[in-house]
């Protein structure tokens, strides 16, 4: 190779990383500040026993959507920490695989609300319409399941809860000895996210650096533009689709972040993109983790995609027919 092309090369690489380092560290400080508070609150909820009296509110609701009404507590692990938090619930309860898939899905919609909802509303988005959206997706993709998934699914166990001869869930929760680990587990938990954190923000972050400075998110755009089209999704999503999709919004929600203050996505474009992303996200990931313990993949697939297309064109309409009284990140 021409020793000149080699060195414009160079220049270009670290001229595209040097970029993609600085915008990943305030794109990592801003995170971290909504990140950090919030899993210490959650924390705090669950050692005082506040967590298990909230989920009790939550039994009724989950009895109508064919579950029983301790499945409440899966629900709020997952909607205030996240998917990891609530498979270790699951496995603490008596649930056929019926009702673990109805749960998953539910979990898988609206997890880890307040963090996601807080960098939403960043991308510019309202988080109180982005809360109750997937709040609501997540009890409406509940309810069609509990209509239509095979009852023979009830039949097979997927966790048989703890020994007899323990106390039930719900005291346990409240013990003295689990309330001491708390604080300990937090601390390590927030370490391991803050270094997670730190190599998923700046590896995508460069990537997306090398991909504009070489058309590289030219080419994606236009490959994966019929996708986005069938969405009801901009072309220039084509990147934050995939970025959403294989490392979760947290970790991709930087980058929708900095395209918006860039002026490279219109304000609209990232609130509509927002209600795919708030409905399915992290399609591999966590697909893969709800697989590991025997979930349906296609159950948990299938009803998140069908539902973000259907909201996504939805809201469309909604623009369409009120376009006087519509503004992004109000309503």
């Amino acid at each position: 190779m021409n020793p000149s092309v080699s060195k414009d090369l160079a220049q270009r690489f670290g001229s595209a990383l040097k970029k993609a380092l600085a915008k990943s560290a305030s794109t990592v400080v801003f995170l971290l500040k909504i990140m950090i508070p919030t899993s210490l609150a959650v924390a705090l909820l669950g050692w005082s026993g506040l967590l298990s009296i909230l989920a009790g509110f939550l039994s009724p609701l989950m009895r109508l959507l064919g579950l029983p009404g301790e499945a409440a507590l899966v629900f709020i692990s997952g909607a205030l920490l996240n998917n990891y938090s609530a498979i270790a619930v699951m496995g603490s309860l008596v649930l056929s695989l019926r009702d673990a898939t109805i749960l998953a899905v539910m979990c898988l919609i609206a997890h880890n609300l307040i963090v996601e909802t807080a960098v939403m509303k960043s991308a510019g988005s309202s988080a109180w319409k982005m809360a109750l959206l997937r709040l609501g997706a997540a009890v409406a993709a509940a309810f069609a399941l509990n209509l239509l998934l095979p009852a023979a699914m009830a039949e097979t166990a997927f966790s048989s809860g703890i020994s007899a001869q323990q106390q039930s869930f719900w005291p346990m929760l409240a013990e003295q000895q689990e309330r001491k680990i708390y604080v300990a587990a937090w601390g390590l938990s927030t370490l391991k996210l803050v270094g997670k954190l730190v190599l998923f923000v700046v590896g995508i972050m460069s990537i997306q650096a090398l991909f504009e400075e070489f058309k590289v998110m030219d080419l994606l755009s236009r490959i994966l533009a019929p996708f986005m089209k069938f969405f009801g999704l901009p072309a220039e999503a084509s990147f934050l689709w995939i970025v959403i999709n294989v490392v979760g919004y947290s970790y991709g929600a930087g980058i929708i972040k900095a395209e918006y203050e860039s002026g490279k996505m219109k304000k609209q474009d990232g609130d509509l993109f927002n209600h795919h992303a708030a409905i399915c996200h992290s399609l591999v990931e966590d697909t893969i983790l709800y697989m590991a313990v025997s979930i349906p993949v296609l159950w948990i697939i299938l009803p998140r995609l069908a539902l973000a297309i259907i909201v996504v064109w939805l809201e469309r309409l909604r623009r369409g027919s009120f376009k006087r009284s519509f503004r992004a990140g109000t309503v």
